[in-house]
């Protein structure tokens, strides 16, 4: 990556991984994340967009027994970033002996963003992207990778259109790695993201063209950490004008029907701004905003 005249970066020429990755699903997962490592040892320098999730954290693992010559990791901070996972994010890289950096991102600042489209996350990605490029060009990192699997090519994802346009590279997906495998292999590797719980951004709680706000953030925020609190992992506090709706897996519905701890969460959101506390019978899915998109939609990942 180079700048040109004018000072403008110019964009990343088309590139792909090693090919032979892409073989038939009986391919060894040994095989595949071998495969995986030896791709990124020819990178030699890389920069990886690092949240601390199940990917991008087995991502950053693959990359430090690669012999890479130089691994930046890179953590986007905005409001949709719950300060929790930054500091899970933090500590990971250091025990793994990688460099970690933080950029501020301000995708709350565009209208494009902040309406809350279905592609809402096109123009996140596309500010975080855009920003580890102009630092690649700086200091000498030819690639750019992030952590989308092989499992994302069936879900809504229109920040790959932004990652295609920036240069970044997916590893984890040429590789033809699952999220089962990912973790899989976590497990065996010592991490401790292998049974993480997924943890999406916090604008994915709101229903598309339900404006996000710095403060409706930090509301569905302290919503989660207190349903937490009750033992409960997989949960998401969905918010509608008002009305806040609660997804957890069905076997915990117990937990909070249990009167003392209904009482105490419908207190607690109430004090936080919510007037309506409901459950989703439906129980969690992860994604389940994206339920609404057309079937075309959905099949159009940018």
């Amino acid at each position: 990556m180079k700048s040109s005249g004018n000072n403008t970066l110019e964009p990343l020429a088309p590139r792909t991984l090693h090919n032979d990755m892409r073989k038939s699903e009986s391919i060894s997962l040994n095989d595949k994340f071998n495969k995986l490592k030896e791709s990124l040892k020819a990178m030699d320098r890389v920069i990886i967009a690092y949240s601390g999730g199940v990917d991008s954290a087995f991502l950053l693992k693959a990359a430090s027994l690669s012999g890479l010559g130089r691994t930046l990791a890179i953590t986007g901070i905005s409001g949709s970033l719950p300060e929790e996972e930054l500091s899970f994010a933090r500590d990971l890289a250091s025990s793994l002996n990688i460099d970690h950096r933080t950029v501020l991102t301000e995708e709350l600042n565009n209208e494009n963003y902040a309406a809350n489209p279905p592609d809402r996350c096109y123009y996140c990605k596309k500010d975080l992207f855009s920003r580890l490029r102009r630092i690649a060009a700086d200091e000498d990192f030819p690639f750019i990778l992030d952590g989308t699997n092989a499992d994302d090519t069936g879900d809504w994802r229109p920040g790959r259109r932004a990652a295609r346009e920036e240069g970044v590279l997916s590893p984890l997906l040429e590789a033809g790695l699952t999220k089962n495998e990912i973790r899989d292999l976590s497990r065996d590797l010592g991490l401790p993201t292998w049974g993480k719980p997924a943890t999406p951004c916090l604008s994915s709680r709101f229903p598309y063209g339900h404006r996000i706000t710095a403060e409706a953030l930090r509301r569905v925020n302290r919503a989660e950490q207190f349903l937490k609190k009750f033992g409960i992992e997989d949960l998401r506090v969905r918010e509608y004008p008002d009305t806040a709706r609660i997804e957890v897996r069905p076997r915990d519905f117990g937990i909070l029907l249990n009167d003392e701890v209904r009482e105490k969460i419908v207190a607690f959101l109430k004090e936080i701004g919510y007037k309506n506390i409901t459950l989703d019978l439906q129980g969690f899915r992860s994604g389940s905003m994206n339920e609404a998109l057309s079937s075309a939609n959905l099949k159009d990942n940018g």
